[in-house]
C-alpha cells in the first residue's frame, strides 16, 4: 500500500466519523423535540389549556418601527358670559279698585247671563234689563232675554232704579190712556185695581189671551178711571187678591 493511498482513506475515514457524528446530533435533537412535544399535548390534553405551538419555537426579533405620536393640541379657551343679576325692582303695591260712580258697557263673557252680571254689580235684574231694552245693539226680548258672547251690556250707575208708577188722579177722565210698564210681581189683575182699569179691557186693549202671559219690563197701554173701588165692609180684609184675572173688589162704571 502505497503513501498516497494510506492518506486519502485516512481522510474518508475521518468524515465518515464526521457525518455520523452530525447524524447522531440530528437524531438526538430530533428526539428531544419529539419529547417536548409529547409532552407538551399530554399537559394540554390533561389541563385542557390551549396550546401555543408557536410560542415553543422562537420568534424571529421583530423589527422596531418608528410611530409618530401627534402632540396633544391645547383646548381653546372657551368664553363663558357670566349673566348679570338684574337688580331688584320695586313691586308696585296693588292698587285699591275704583269705586265705579257711572254707566259702564259691560262685554259678556261665555256663562254670563242678566242675572250674574247683575249680581256682580249689586243691582237687581229688572234694572238691568230695563235699562237695556231700549238699546238696538241688542235687540232683547223681555219675554225671553238671551244673552250671547260679545254682547254689549249697559250697566247703569250705581243707585239706579226704575221709577215706580205714578199713582193715577182721581179726576183724570175715565178712558184716559196710559203707558205701564210692568214690574216683577205684577199681574194683569194687579195692574187693573191700581190703575183702576179692568182685566177685559187690558188684555183686548194689548191684545193679549192670557193673562198670565206678561212679563217684567213689558210696556202697556191701559185706560185708567173705567172702574170705581167699592166700599170696604168693616171688618173685611183690604185690599183686593193680586190675582191675574180677578179684580174682585171693583166694580164697571155705567
Amino acid at each position: 500500500m502505497s503513501k498516497q493511498e494510506s492518506t486519502k482513506e485516512i481522510i474518508d475515514s475521518y468524515r465518515k466519523k464526521q457525518n455520523q457524528t452530525w447524524q447522531n446530533v440530528a437524531l438526538f435533537v430530533g428526539a428531544a423535540l419529539l419529547i417536548i412535544l409529547g409532552a407538551a399535548f399530554l399537559i394540554t390534553w390533561l389541563t385542557g389549556a390551549q396550546l401555543d405551538i408557536g410560542g415553543i419555537f422562537s420568534s424571529k426579533t421583530p423589527t422596531p418601527t418608528i410611530t409618530f405620536t401627534p402632540s396633544p393640541v391645547p383646548p381653546t379657551a372657551t368664553i363663558t358670559l357670566t349673566p348679570t343679576e338684574a337688580l331688584p325692582t320695586d313691586t308696585p303695591a296693588p292698587s285699591p279698585t275704583a269705586t265705579r260712580s257711572g254707566a259702564v258697557i259691560y262685554i259678556a263673557e261665555e256663562n254670563d247671563t242678566f242675572s250674574s252680571i247683575a249680581e256682580r254689580f249689586g243691582m237687581d235684574i229688572f234694572t238691568l234689563l230695563v235699562y237695556n231694552a231700549g238699546e238696538d245693539r241688542l235687540n232683547l226680548d223681555m219675554s225671553n232675554p238671551i244673552l250671547f258672547v260679545g254682547d254689549e251690556v249697559l250697566v247703569p250707575a250705581p243707585g239706579a232704579t226704575v221709577p215706580t208708577p205714578t199713582p193715577i188722579p182721581f179726576d183724570v177722565l175715565p178712558g184716559f190712556r196710559v203707558e205701564y210698564m210692568v214690574r216683577p210681581g205684577d199681574s194683569v189683575g194687579s195692574i187693573a185695581y191700581q190703575l183702576r182699569s179692568t182685566v177685559d179691557d187690558i188684555l183686548e186693549y194689548n191684545e193679549l189671551e192670557d193673562p198670565n202671559a206678561i212679563y217684567p219690563g213689558q210696556l202697556l197701554l191701559v185706560r185708567v178711571n173705567l172702574v170705581t173701588p167699592e166700599p170696604t165692609e168693616e171688618g173685611a180684609d183690604e185690599g183686593p187678591a193680586n190675582t191675574p184675572g180677578s179684580i174682585s173688589t171693583l166694580t164697571p162704571t155705567p
